[in-house]
């Protein structure tokens, strides 16, 4: 082999001086399309943010309507079997008449008025955790909050009208915690419908 056949060394490398590459030059005009794919990811990176702020939101809400249901509604069991205790005192007291009370020597007076006292705390303490007494006499009957256990002939009232009580109902929170038994009025006057009422108001004014 001549030297004329030898392929040239490189001349950089047998000085020892470094090799210095060229820049990245990058191209005036982005390539087809990337501005696009660029938008669309940011869109669907900011959709997916939402999304998980929305949820956390939902969840922030949904703990804390749970923790204030759990909070009101924790005492339900304990606040029913209280409820005997309440009716008890009140049958207590509905067992002396009026009568009794008035000719009462200091001795019962004073059993009553402690019975009273009693019941009062009694009221005001469940009222404290949302638990409220009601009595709907002389009102419509409401199956929501009154359970109907008997009719009572009384045309005095509309029928419908709560006239008995037997038995108090309560109420805690929003919800029944035990509605209250009646009696309701059958027969008597009924109110008349709206669109009755429409009909004769137009008639007197024409």
């Amino acid at each position: 082999m001549t030297d004329r056949d030898r392929q040239p060394e490189d001349t950089t490398a047998a000085t020892g001086e470094p090799v210095v590459s060229k820049p990245y030059i990058m191209p005036d005009d982005p390539e087809p399309g990337s501005v696009e794919l660029l938008q669309k990811e940011a869109a669907e990176a900011r959709d997916r943010m939402l999304r998980t702020l929305a949820e956390m939101e939902n969840l922030r809400k949904r703990t804390a309507r749970e923790v204030a249901d759990s909070k009101l509604y924790g005492v339900t069991g304990f606040a029913r079997d209280v409820l005997d205790i309440a009716d008890n005192l009140q049958r207590a007291l509905d067992a002396v008449p009026p009568e009794a009370r008035a000719a009462a020597d200091p001795g019962l007076t004073a059993l009553i008025e402690g019975v009273e006292l009693t019941e009062r705390s009694l009221l005001n303490a469940l009222e404290k955790h949302g638990v409220r007494k009601f009595d709907p006499q002389g009102q419509k009957f409401d199956p929501n909050f009154q359970q109907a256990m008997y009719e009572v002939p009384d045309a005095s009232v509309p029928a419908g009208t709560v006239v008995q009580v037997m038995q108090a109902g309560y109420t805690i929170g929003d919800r029944v915690l035990r509605p209250a038994l009646v009696g309701v009025a059958k027969g008597g006057t009924k109110p008349a419908p709206a669109a009755n009422s429409n009909e004769a108001n137009s008639s007197e004014a024409n």
